[in-house]
């Protein structure tokens, strides 16, 4: 049974997701709303399209649900995977089973990482900056010294 409702519920989910899904349902509400004139818009024409609408977003809702669950499962699968083959913290693996305050932990500890690592990244630009500065200003002084070599060769030797 459940490896039938899953099969379905892929298909399904998968057909409704696409542009031709979408180009019927809109057909059907145009075709819905011209008819409207012929049923003086009573309330029975209404009916037909609050109930149908109704029971196709109850069950779409199950079957959404179940897609999502698997590719939710199946994505942290292949994360864990990721985790345990590389050089993450094996800690991580099933991480989705914390409550809220360990995951907000979890999340202001990164927050911190993140912020040193950006003043880390900050200051290395600065020392690069003052690194580029200290050599531009070197080059002037050599250009200078060897302007002034030029026009006073005698400098050199009073120094």
């Amino acid at each position: 049974m459940k490896e039938t409702f899953r099969k379905i519920a892929n298909k399904i989910s998968y057909a409704t997701g696409t542009a031709a899904a979408f180009l019927i349902a809109l057909s059907f509400v145009i075709l819905w709303a011209l008819t409207g004139h012929f049923f003086n818009y009573s309330n029975t024409w209404q009916l037909v399209i609050n109930t149908a609408t109704t029971i196709i977003t109850f069950l779409m809702v199950f079957l959404i649900q179940n897609t999502q669950n698997r590719d939710g499962k199946a994505m942290q699968l292949k994360l864990d995977e990721l985790i345990r083959s590389t050089k993450g913290r094996n800690s991580f693996i099933d991480i989705e089973d914390l409550d809220d305050a360990e995951l907000a932990e979890l999340d202001n500890e990164f927050r911190q990482l993140h912020e040193k690592e950006l003043s880390t990244k900050a200051l290395h630009k600065l020392h690069e900056k003052i690194e580029q500065e200290h050599k531009r200003r070197q080059n002037i002084r050599r250009q200078a010294e060897d302007m002034l070599n030029k026009i006073n060769p005698l400098s050199k030797k009073q120094k």
